[in-house]
């Protein structure tokens, strides 16, 4: 009997494979190409729709495993192949909408949900969470991710990971790295320096990795200073193993890259979703010797080191009954807990008693867009729309309206959806219409009939397209007669107008927000929305969220809006990211441009104070501790998110007026009631990278330490001082851009 995986040595089993078994196990296996599992003694798999498959060799004792998208829920096809049943998964908050609740517990939480459905659905490796950086408001996947910060983007990631992870089955980061477009995604070419690359686009990867060990990581499309991420030795072997310890395998993107040796040389270990060209050239190269046997073998020791603790392999039960009810209460918090209000003013939100009846305006107040389009998408049961939480929490909404705006929706929505159209790559999520139109007349009878007036306005994009400006960053000319109309009406009656924000990006708020006393951000919450929305607004939860990404004044203040999507117009094919270091508030603050609402910012029912902000120490060694109390000083219950940032001095190299090294956010805080608060300061958080030296420098000098409830709402500040430079850390000397980049500088 030949070896067997689990049973022999791994070395063992790969001198007993062949190289045809060889080329075929770095390359991804199409369904129809694998051997049922069942002939390795397990349960026949029936999934329809997970991402890929790992090819299986019965007689080394070698299963599949089952790859399945995504970031914002497993998904996977409601119908199967001889099979009357339905199956559906949750559909949690959007990657954007976890990280503005700044609660790493919480994003553990939603990864463990996500990892139980995997699990019992039979799939070995979730392929999320992604943490690229929302460097343009025009990306077109910026709901996959997290932050414009790496900090904010890793530690919500490594939560992420840890949570699913903690189910027992793996996680998978992507897009590594520097996939911050959908525009000429396949063969764009990024250029930027070491020092951005290090700081700001390698930086949530790095933490990702060293705190939660994903099994896996993903390479994506693009390229980095010339050469494809997935045919880069030095990006996935030299970075990603040598000086991060990465002990998984890396997979390419969905038919990623250019060369299948190369990418076998890279340390790209496994080439999804499997071609045989790739199989053969892999064969053919080793047979020419312009492949080494031994690098196959060591991308196929890795792939096997991860089979071995799949579900798969371990022969796992699966039920294919995961707790969607449990999963289902799951999103409904993580959505209120994160859910962002923007603008409050004479305390409009929560409703009061009197306020009852509502007017309910916007095509979207009737149908929730849970999450984008494309991998990112999850096959749910249903999706509570705003009208529809509203109602379940008591409050009356207008039947004329509501009888309206439902036939208009189900006028425009698609006819014979086909079972299996969710598990295209990019299906259509609905047709999206353009507003209602309705007469200024039947609004102004609204106004005196009802007690306040609630507008959705809704984003939705995705995978293989960027934004636009027009209607889609900016408002459309029907949503703004809209808010005017309703705004003019209601307030004509002395009522209120709330306006919700259920959008996959940023958009431009600054012309229109006059017209709303409130405006609640939900970004794309999940299933649960409407639920979560009626939570906030009737006041059962205080809302808690702060944005993880800056909301510009106008797109042409958005540092990158004068290089995105790249040269030449049309069909770029080279990105140069001129901004260096200055992404996000780290731009906003450095440059003195106002933005419309800034990072880290968000309102709350209730008021928080700062107090005795006390430093360790007023000279650095190894690290400072940093103490403060925080106490709420309003009348309602609630939660704040505290950041801690630093001003470092500038010696060998610019740096930004300040950046985030730090963040927490209380328990439920009663009124009057205080919580202290502790963060660690170490050497790393003081550095910047020297690229002219290839290593993390801490200069010497005086060091602010800033905390606050947003970026430019600073309530305490102290100081130490490092009385000499430091060398945090030396690292290789790679990615090296090809070409000279003019930075922005404040000098």
């Amino acid at each position: 009997m030949p070896p067997q995986l689990g049973r022999d040595p791994i070395a063992e089993v790969l001198k007993a494979m062949t190289l045809e078994e060889k080329s075929l196990m770095v390359t991804g296996a199409k369904r129809r190409e694998v051997v049922p599992v069942a002939t390795l003694g397990r349960k026949q798999k029936n999934i329809t729709a997970v991402g890929g498959y790992t090819y299986p060799f019965v007689r080394l004792g070698i299963p599949a495993i089952y790859l399945s998208d995504g970031p914002a829920g497993l998904r996977i096809a409601p119908r199967r192949e001889n099979d009357p049943n339905t199956y559906y998964c949750t559909a949690f908050p959007v990657a954007t909408l976890v990280a503005s609740s700044w609660d790493v517990q919480l994003a553990e939480q939603v990864g463990r949900g996500m990892g139980h459905e995997a699990l019992e659905y039979g799939v070995d490796i979730l392929l999320g969470p992604a943490l690229n950086l929302h460097r343009d408001p025009l990306g077109g996947r910026s709901f996959e991710y997290y932050s414009e910060d790496p900090l904010v983007s890793g530690k919500m990631a490594a939560a992420a990971v840890q949570g699913i992870q903690s189910q027992g089955v793996g996680a998978c980061l992507k897009h590594f790295a520097a996939n911050n477009q959908e525009t000429s995604r396949r063969f764009i070419n990024t250029v930027v320096s070491e020092r951005a690359l290090r700081e700001i686009y390698l930086k949530g990867f790095e933490i990702a990795v060293r705190e939660a060990k994903p099994w896996t990581v993903m390479s994506s499309y693009n390229k980095i200073n010339g050469v494809y991420t997935s045919e880069s030795k030095e990006l996935l072997e030299t970075i990603l193993r040598e000086e991060w310890g990465f002990d998984g395998f890396v997979l390419s993107d969905w038919y990623g890259g250019e060369d299948a040796v190369k990418q076998m040389k890279a340390g790209n270990d496994l080439l999804m979703p499997g071609l045989a060209v790739w199989s053969n050239k892999i064969d053919s190269a080793v047979r020419h010797r312009n492949l080494e046997v031994s690098l196959v073998d060591q991308n196929i020791s890795r792939i096997l080191q991860v089979a071995l603790k799949t579900p798969t392999f371990k022969n796992y039960p699966y039920s294919e009954k995961p707790n969607l009810v449990a999963n289902a209460r799951l999103a409904r918090e993580a959505a209120a807990q994160s859910m962002v209000l923007l603008k409050n003013d004479s305390k409009a939100l929560p409703l009061a008693e009197t306020d009852k009846k509502i007017a309910a305006f916007g095509n979207y107040s009737y149908k929730l867009i849970v999450g984008g389009t494309g991998s990112g998408m999850v096959n749910n049961k249903y999706g509570v729309s705003l009208v529809q939480g509203l109602e379940n929490a008591g409050y009356q909404l207008d039947k004329g309206l509501k009888e309206r705006y439902q036939a208009y929706l189900t006028r425009g929505r698609p006819q014979n959806l086909k079972a299996d159209s969710l598990i295209t790559a990019l299906p259509k999520l609905d047709s999206i219409l353009g507003e209602m139109a309705i007469d200024e007349s039947l609004i102004h009878l609204k106004a005196k009939e009802a007690d306040l007036a609630v507008i959705t306005i809704m984003r939705v994009f995705g995978e293989g397209g960027d934004r636009k400006l027009a209607n889609d960053y900016y408002l459309t000319a029907e949503e703004r007669s809209l808010l005017k109309t309703v705004s003019d009406s209601f307030h004509a009656q002395g009522k209120k107008v709330v306006v919700i924000l259920n959008i996959g990006g940023v958009i431009e708020v600054a012309s229109w927000r006059g017209m709303a006393d409130a405006i609640l951000l939900a970004w794309q919450p999940g299933q649960e929305g409407g639920n979560a929305l009626a939570d906030l607004i009737s006041g059962k939860v205080n809302p808690s969220g702060k944005l993880a990404t800056t909301f510009p004044k106008d797109y042409q203040d958005s540092p990158s809006s004068k290089n995105f999507p790249g040269t030449p117009a049309g069909e770029p094919k080279q990105v140069v990211y001129e901004e260096g270091v200055y992404v996000g508030y780290r731009y906003f603050d450095s440059f003195k441009v106002d933005p419309a609402y800034e990072f880290g910012y968000g309102l709350s029912y209730t008021t928080f104070g700062y107090k005795n902000l006390k430093l360790g120490s007023g000279t650095f060694k190894d690290k400072v501790t940093v103490t403060l109390e925080v106490t709420n000083t309003g009348n309602v219950a609630g939660r704040e998110v505290v950041q801690v940032y630093i001003s470092a001095p500038a010696k060998t190299m610019e740096k930004p007026l300040k950046e985030l090294k730090g963040f927490a956010k209380t328990r439920l805080l009663q009124p009057g009631e205080t919580q202290s608060l502790v963060f660690t300061l170490d050497a790393h958080a003081l550095a910047s990278f020297d690229a002219n030296t290839s290593a993390w420098v801490a200069d010497a000098g005086l060091y602010q330490v800033k905390v606050g409830a947003s970026s430019q709402n600073i309530k305490q500040t102290a100081s130490f001082t490092l009385p000499k430079s430091i060398i945090v850390q030396k690292v290789n000397k790679v990615l090296s851009p090809h070409v000279r980049i003019k930075e922005f500088s404040k000098n």
